[in-house]
């Protein structure tokens, strides 16, 4: 990546990461055309004149959004540069750089996620907030990293740890005991406690009253495990996550993560705020910008829905305020009301006389309702005492998970390394299974249901470890430019080596679904990180059914050049309809629990 820039809906910069070479290239254009007479010390920036330059793009773009709703999404310079434009609550994410097409669409939506996993929708705390500026460079940096050498991230799943059920027995019981005693200690009942070893997923336990975990905010964890690796004392972080709905809601909750031992590390997610009141509040954030941008089209046609939306939103949030005894929170909430009653009577008197003066005025009192969105989002999402008070707690019950699993810490960090592995002498079940596939060099199997991948360790050190990665990295960056335009089904070789790749269905009973519809172009990329691609997929296939009861399966494949088309056709399925053997059981959502 060169460069990355958000800028608010002023134009004026909140946030920048960029290299030395494109602060060097920056800095020399500017002094040839006279943005700036001094010389910045090098590697660094004048923000002014970043917004001198990128002002003129940055306005074009939002008129094309705002007045014409058909905004462009990238633009393509000279010597394979290209910018990407991507728009988040109002604020504008620019990306330039000369990676590919896909990589750099992928890259700038997941900039926009950590941007949300952050911030909720109050994007300015970039640039209040220094530590939160610091926490995206890194997570930024983990992510790029992990999407370069590990295959879980690279396919936007979890990994998990091949591990004998007495050991995931004593996994489960050691953070259940954690998770019940920081609770008490606390006072908190809302605890998710997570161990990751070398960022694979080892075991969770939830607290009964705390929301399931959603395999995007696992995966998220595991990009946030990885920003900490280096630390030897506790990192402790306020997140706002996913939650398990198909729509994000900015859940608010306090992070804790400790290591354990190298490359093993502890998780306490503690669950703070009211779900209800953050799902809300993110709800009418969302449709207060949406408001916002249809109103400066003047059409009644679209003006209509986007109102009732926002009033609708607005109820919710009022009823789950309702139940709130604070009272910093009740007199935010009051000014709030009083301020919604006066707007949605201006939008009303428009929508019934099409007053101009009444959108106006509608639009102009829409900032301040949006100042007390913002406060509410800090009086319940944010709660620094919880996090500095249970920092010693955590300590203290992770010892007890500590002394627990002590004894099988070289296990566990072996494993870690190589989970399994072609030819790998301690995986005798592994290899005597791979002996019914002769001519198979890597697979990659993941169930889009639960979102858990299994595939083999690759040991990418070595000259022909580099060379299979490249093949592979290749070969899912190429099914993932088809899967958009709907081809679920593709086999195509190079000189080396057979690829196949299948992504098919199911119902809840395993017999297999035949789509009724062959979404193409499709604009959202293959992940779950951003959105989930595959839930949107079963919908767009399957418009009649229940996405939640439709199961989807992806099987990436390499064979070597020799082995024929119909040879690699019979072992994939052979391989998609045994692999719960080399897993010790079939897949089911409650395992991650």
């Amino acid at each position: 990546m060169n460069c990355l820039l958000i800028f608010d809906h002023l134009n004026d910069i909140i946030y920048t990461k960029f290299d030395e070479k494109f602060a060097n290239h920056i800095t020399e254009f500017a002094a040839n055309y006279g943005f700036q007479s001094e010389i910045p010390r090098e590697g660094c920036l004048d923000s002014n004149v970043i917004v001198q330059m990128f002002s003129p793009i940055i306005t074009s773009h939002r008129i094309m959004n705002c007045q014409f709703g058909n905004s462009y999404t990238s633009i393509q310079c000279e010597d394979n540069l290209s910018m990407h434009f991507d728009e988040y609550m109002g604020y504008l994410f620019v990306l330039i750089g000369n990676e590919s097409q896909l990589h750099m669409k992928k890259l700038l939506s997941v900039c926009v996620t950590m941007v949300r996993y952050l911030c909720g929708p109050d994007i300015y705390q970039l640039k209040a907030k220094e530590e939160q500026t610091v926490l995206l460079n890194s997570l930024i940096d983990s992510w790029i990293h992990l999407h370069q050498n590990n295959q879980a991230t690279l396919v936007e799943a979890i990994e998990q740890l091949f591990i004998n059920s007495d050991l995931s027995s004593a996994t489960i019981k050691a953070l259940k005991e954690s998770v019940d005693k920081l609770s008490a200690l606390i006072e908190c009942n809302r605890i998710h406690a997570l161990i990751l070893v070398q960022n694979k997923f080892l075991s969770l336990y939830s607290s009964q009253n705390a929301k399931e975990l959603s395999a995007a905010d696992v995966v998220f964890s595991v990009i946030l495990c990885e920003t900490v690796k280096e630390r030897s004392t506790i990192s402790s972080y306020q997140v706002l996550l996913a939650g398990p709905e198909q729509n994000p809601k900015c859940l608010p909750h306090v992070v804790h993560i400790l290591p354990l031992s190298e490359g093993i590390h502890l998780m306490y997610l503690i669950e703070i705020g009211n779900a209800a009141v953050a799902a809300s509040l993110y709800e009418t954030f969302c449709h207060l910008h949406t408001m916002q941008q249809v109103q400066i089209q003047r059409e009644k046609e679209t003006l209509q829905p986007a109102f009732e939306n926002l009033d609708l939103a607005t109820r919710r949030l009022n009823d789950s305020l309702k139940k709130t005894r604070n009272s910093l929170i009740e007199n935010s909430h009051k000014q709030l009301m009083k301020k919604w009653d006066v707007i949605k009577k201006k939008y009303q008197e428009y929508l019934k006389n099409a007053s101009d003066e009444a959108l106006l005025r509608a639009e102009t009192l829409a900032l301040g309702f949006l100042e007390n969105l913002k406060e509410l989002l800090g009086l319940t999402s944010v709660d620094s005492a919880i996090l500095q008070s249970s920092v010693k707690s955590v300590k203290d019950v992770a010892n007890g998970v500590h002394d627990k699993l002590a004894a099988f810490d070289e296990f566990l960090k072996a494993k870690g390394i190589q989970n399994f592995s072609f030819g790998s002498s301690d995986s005798l079940t592994f290899n005597k299974y791979l002996e019914e596939f002769p001519g198979l060099v890597h697979f990659i199997y993941i169930d889009r249901t639960t979102h858990r991948v299994t595939t083999p360790t690759l040991d990418f050190s070595s000259e022909e470890g580099e060379f299979t990665k490249k093949k592979i990295w290749s070969m899912v960056n190429f099914t993932r430019e088809h899967l958009q335009e709907g081809n679920m089904s593709l086999m195509w070789k190079d000189s080396t080596f057979n690829y196949a790749y299948f992504l098919w269905f199911e119902d809840t009973s395993g017999a297999p679904l035949k789509p009724a519809n062959f979404p193409t172009n499709i604009s959202q990329s293959p992940g779950i990180l951003c959105e989930d691609f595959y839930y949107k997929l079963k919908e767009l296939c399957f418009p009649k059914m229940a996405a939640n009861k439709i199961r989807c399966y992806e099987l990436f494949c390499i064979h070597l050049g020799l082995v024929t088309a119909s040879c690699v056709l019979e072992q994939t399925r052979r391989l998609s309809a045994t692999i719960w053997e080399l897993r010790g059981h079939p897949s089911h959502a409650i395992d991650l629990l």
